[in-house]
């Protein structure tokens, strides 16, 4: 067993592939579905709003968006910003530009931009499916 402190409320758990335990993991997800909620019952509501009326941080609204959960209605927002090149994005970490320059970047660093099919390597080839797969949202 793999024993780890809460990266939220230090408390300890098991190791289950989350940096935060159960509990407050549950938490979290009780609050995005909060922000959620109050989001599409107020679309034109601005952070302040939207943490003040569901009583949610402002620092784990900006997390539930860097995360993909959450995206803001406005192209031109001060709130998030690709962390590559600055540009302003709605959603995620990186904009569409950034992310796919960095996808072409990981492709040539792993097996010089090659297909996996067309690799010698087998690790190379590895690498290149488990990049896929990661880049896809599957974890198996």
């Amino acid at each position: 067993m793999d024993i780890r402190n809460c990266r939220q409320c230090g408390g300890i758990y098991v190791y289950d592939n989350f940096n935060i335990c159960p509990k407050c993991r549950k938490q979290e997800e009780e609050d995005f579905q909060k922000v959620k909620k109050y989001l599409y019952e107020n679309p034109d509501a601005n952070i302040s709003e939207v943490s003040e009326e569901t009583g949610v941080e402002t620092k784990k609204i900006i997390s539930f968006l860097k995360q993909g959960r959450l995206e803001i209605k406005d192209e031109d927002n001060a709130i998030l910003t690709c962390e590559r090149c600055g540009k302003s994005i709605r959603t995620g970490r990186f904009c569409k530009k950034c992310v796919a320059d960095m996808d072409r970047e990981f492709k040539k660093a792993i097996g010089g931009g090659k297909d996996p099919s067309e690799l010698q390597n087998s690790d190379a080839r590895e690498k290149m499916r488990i990049k896929e797969r990661y880049r896809n949202g599957k974890s198996s």
